[in-house]
C-alpha cells in the first residue's frame, strides 16, 4: 500500500468482526514496523501489554467504561510509557549508549550522554511525563499505520480507569498508560463512519 493510501485509510473504527482472528505473525510485524518510530537518543520508552486471552480482555472491558469495542476486537493493546527511561543504569539507556560506542562515540562521552538524558527528560515530573507519553505516541501512531499497512484496522481509546487498568495487569509504577489500542478487522456489516474533518493547513500554522 502506499504511504498516502495509508493514510488517507486509516480510521478509528468503531466495530470490528469478533469472528475473524488476527494471526500472530500479523501482530508481530506490526510491532517490528512501529518500532523503526523515532524516539528521543533512541531511548524508545515504550513497552506493550498484548491482551487476546478473553477472560482478561471481559476484565479489562469493565474498566474500559465497558467499550465493546475491548471484546470484539481479538486484540487489545495496553500502550506503555516508561517515565525512567532516560534514567542511568535502565537497560534501553545503557543499550543505547553502547551501540553509540560501536558506533564510533567515545566510551568516556557516558557521563556526558547520562547527564544530557537526565537534563532533558528528568528534570521534573512533567519532564518525565512529557518524555515518556511524547515518545510512545510516537509509537502509537506507527502501530496504527502499520496496522493499516497490514491490512488491519484499530481503534485508541482513552476511555479507562487508569489505576484499574494497572491494578489488573500489575503494571509498575514508572509507566503511564497513555491509551489502549484496539486491533482487528472492521465489521463489514456494519457501517463505516465517514471521516472526520481535519484542521486546514491554515488553521495549524500560527505565529505569535
Amino acid at each position: 500500500m502506499e504511504f498516502s493510501q495509508v493514510l488517507e485509510q486509516r480510521r478509528a473504527v468503531d466495530y470490528f468482526d469478533p469472528d475473524r482472528p488476527v494471526d500472530s505473525k500479523l501482530i508481530r510485524q506490526m510491532v517490528e514496523k512501529a518500532a523503526l518510530a523515532p524516539s528521543s537518543f533512541n531511548l524508545q520508552p515504550w513497552n506493550l501489554i498484548i491482551v487476546n486471552d478473553p477472560q482478561k480482555k471481559a476484565a479489562l472491558q469493565k474498566a474500559a467504561w465497558n467499550q465493546p469495542k475491548i471484546t470484539q476486537a481479538p486484540v487489545i493493546f495496553i500502550v506503555l510509557a516508561d517515565r525512567g527511561g532516560w534514567k542511568k543504569g535502565h537497560p534501553v539507556m545503557e543499550k543505547t549508549f553502547s551501540q553509540m560506542v560501536a558506533a564510533g562515540l567515545p566510551k568516556e562521552k557516558y557521563d556526558w550522554f547520562a547527564d544530557a538524558c537526565s537534563s532533558l527528560y528528568g528534570a521534573s515530573a512533567d519532564r518525565q511525563m512529557a518524555f515518556a507519553c511524547k515518545n510512545a505516541g510516537f509509537f502509537a501512531m506507527a502501530l496504527m499505520l502499520a496496522a493499516k499497512d497490514l491490512g488491519l484496522d484499530t481503534h485508541p481509546m482513552d476511555g479507562f480507569e487508569l489505576d484499574k487498568v494497572r491494578n489488573l495487569f500489575s503494571i509498575p509504577d514508572n509507566y503511564w498508560i497513555p491509551l489502549l489500542l484496539a486491533v482487528g478487522y472492521f465489521d463489514k456489516s456494519k457501517s463505516l463512519a465517514p471521516p472526520k474533518w481535519r484542521k486546514t493547513v491554515d488553521e495549524i500554522v500560527v505565529s505569535f
